[in-house]
């Protein structure tokens, strides 16, 4: 469902993506990992519109997103690293103000709303405004927005950020339920997170995609006889660093 071919992002002379490329399929969660500046961020920014490549193609479905923007957002569902929502908002009417965004009307508003409630467990803020939620519930109210028009593809940027342990368990439980038909790409800096979910690992760091596979593959090619993805990640992140001294 996603495909990335040769993608090179520059801002001046900083190189923030570097000539990338993978894809995610149908009914896969990938976890997308890297050191802080490593240009996970930019990559989902330019996956989800936000952002055009300097060079390459991404491709969502069959729609290159450099000739219909548009019918790209449609497919996707993105969560960005800074959960941008409306404070002053009750978390229900936002709900409903993003579900009419995406152009659903009348009582489809209603069964999407009802939907995400449910899936992202939001219910016990409903009437809340959203500035006196909780941060790990302003970020579920973010998850529940990024679904509210049942995309195809799932983007998402630090999802975990201020989940409590039950949380973060309740959320990877979630991604299994949602990757049903759908391509999970996900950020994250815990490690955990990613050994818990991913089919599949990419590994980036100053814009350069270092590995991408199965965990036991990657570490089987490095020769590390732990398949630990914390061991697989120090190994290659540091033999770059070492390469850019």
């Amino acid at each position: 469902m996603i495909h990335v071919e040769h993608v090179t992002r520059t801002y001046g002379r900083l190189v923030a993506v570097d000539d990338v490329s993978f894809s995610v399929g149908a009914n896969e969660i990938v976890g997308f990992v890297g050191p802080n500046g490593a240009g996970k961020s930019t990559m989902l920014k330019m996956l989800s519109t936000y952002l055009e490549p300097t060079s390459g193609t991404i491709r969502v479905g069959d729609t290159d997103i450099d000739v219909d923007a548009v019918a790209v957002r449609q497919q996707i569902g993105y969560l960005p690293g800074d959960t941008p929502l409306y404070g002053d908002m009750v978390v229900i009417d936002w709900l409903r103000f993003v579900a009419g965004a995406h152009s659903l009307t009348g009582g489809a508003i209603d069964a999407a709303v009802t939907r995400v409630v449910d899936t992202c467990g939001v219910g016990p803020v409903i009437d809340k405004r959203i500035h006196q939620c909780s941060t790990g519930f302003r970020q579920r109210v973010g998850l529940a927005s990024a679904l509210i028009h049942d995309p195809p593809v799932l983007l998402l940027d630090e999802p975990t950020h201020g989940f409590d342990p039950l949380q973060v368990m309740a959320f990877r439980d979630l991604l299994h339920q949602l990757k049903q038909d759908r391509a999970i790409l996900f950020s994250t800096h815990i490690i955990a997170d990613v050994e818990a979910v991913s089919d599949r690992v990419l590994i980036i760091d100053h814009g350069r995609l270092l590995a991408d596979g199965t965990l036991s593959h990657l570490c089987d090619e490095a020769g590390l006889a732990d398949p630990s993805l914390e061991r697989l990640f120090a190994h290659l992140v540091s033999e770059i660093g070492d390469a850019h001294v």
